[in-house]
């Protein structure tokens, strides 16, 4: 093998450290926390770099769209229910902070249970073996009740199920997102990948009713997409089916003429996932606005998120 002579540094050419640019600067460092602080002191506190930096341009951002009754819109996967956070989502509503939600199918099932009867989420694997999974027999009939009758009224299938809540009186309303949305006339769309949710096992499901009003909250959520305006869409724990509802959804109003180009958009998730970064973060936000990520658990970043946005707000 050929002897590779090692390189002479020796001229190498140097510069002043004081003209090179920097990404990070002292005055961007956090600051230790005193005793007895506030949220807000918290906040500010922080190193205005990386995912700090981004938590306090969100928040600002998400401020600055309520101060200016633009639309601030929360799509979600069915996780953040299940680990707790519907008075969270709720409280939001009700402060007049989120404008409308937007949801998978699973969402409605753990919202009706909690409803119902106060709990969700079955073990999947002791009941699999069985062919118990999925079998429970209220969900079931209350929610494709609500397909039916959300079919027969020309209504989307998030107005049908909040309706139908209220309508029965379940002993748990008052932690159903569904409910409350119905009672503040918010709008909810729920859009259904049919095989994906249990109450599609059932008899009473009926496939071409569950199209229909599904894609009845299709042209709901596309119509709270063309006044997105300065406004800002929220990706809570959703990895597929909210991210491609929402890029079709920002294809159809710019295609009908829209002007909507100006807009945050925000995914939350325990991971990164390709289509969220894609087709929430990265492509709607090409022809302005600006896309964030963060990254960490619902039941910590959620609440972390609503209590600096009402602090602000104050």
């Amino acid at each position: 093998m050929a002897k590779i002579e090692p390189i002479s540094l020796e001229k190498v050419k140097t510069y002043p450290l004081g003209e090179r640019q920097s990404k990070v600067r002292a005055e961007d460092f956090s600051r230790p926390w005193s005793e007895g602080g506030s949220l807000a002191a918290w906040l500010d506190r922080l190193p205005q770099i990386l995912a700090a930096k981004d938590l306090n341009e969100i928040v600002d951002r998400i401020v600055i769209a309520v101060s200016s009754e633009r639309k601030v819109i929360l799509g979600m996967g069915a996780h953040p229910i299940k680990v707790g956070l519907s008075p969270i989502i709720i409280d939001l509503m009700e402060r007049g902070i989120l404008s409308a939600i937007a949801m998978n199918g699973a969402c409605i099932i753990h919202d009706c249970e909690v409803a119902m009867v106060g709990h969700t989420s079955e073990d999947v694997a002791s009941e699999l073996g069985e062919g118990r999974f999925g079998m429970a027999k209220e969900t079931a009939e209350t929610l494709n009740q609500a397909i039916a009758e959300g079919w027969a009224s020309g209504i989307g299938l998030g107005e049908a199920v909040g309706k139908l809540l209220i309508r029965k009186n379940f002993p748990y309303n008052k932690m159903s997102i569904l409910a409350k949305a119905n009672e503040l006339d918010i709008p909810v769309t729920v859009h259904v990948a049919i095989g994906t949710d249990i109450i599609h096992c059932h008899p009473s499901f009926d496939g071409a009713a569950a199209g229909k009003v599904s894609h009845h909250d299709f042209k709901v959520f596309a119509g709270l997409v063309k006044e997105l305006e300065g406004g800002v869409f929220i990706n809570l724990g959703s990895a597929v089916i909210l991210p491609e509802v929402f890029l079709k959804a920002v294809s159809v109003v710019r295609n009908l003429g829209f002007n909507v180009k100006e807009f945050t958009t925000v995914n939350m998730d325990f991971i990164r996932h390709y289509r969220p970064m894609t087709n929430v973060v990265h492509r709607p936000t090409q022809e302005g606005g600006k896309g964030y990520s963060l990254v960490g658990h619902h039941e910590i970043m959620l609440p972390l998120l609503a209590a600096a946005v009402i602090e602000r707000l104050a």
